[in-house]
């Protein structure tokens, strides 16, 4: 396992065990296990093309929204990189 996969993996045991439940449904659905290999969305690809443009830009979100964020789905403060 790779030292990011363990990362995520020990991140998502601090979580409640719904969400815990829905990031593996998640995690099989993107490698196959759990029925076929995601097939974005027409919407989904065209989101992820401009999220991947923005990113390039340099446009990321501040450390303010991602609190903001955190804060509206009950999780803990930012984690410091």
């Amino acid at each position: 396992m790779t030292k990011l996969l363990d990362r995520a993996i020990e991140a998502a045991r601090e979580l409640p065990a719904e969400m815990q439940d829905e990031i593996a449904g998640i995690l099989l659905r993107l490698i196959g296990e759990d029925g076929p290999v995601y097939q974005l969305t027409p919407e989904e690809e065209a989101d992820l093309k401009e999220a991947l443009a923005e990113a390039k830009r340099g446009e990321f979100a501040t450390e303010d929204e991602v609190r903001a964020v955190f804060a509206k789905y009950g999780l803990q403060d930012v984690p410091e990189a």
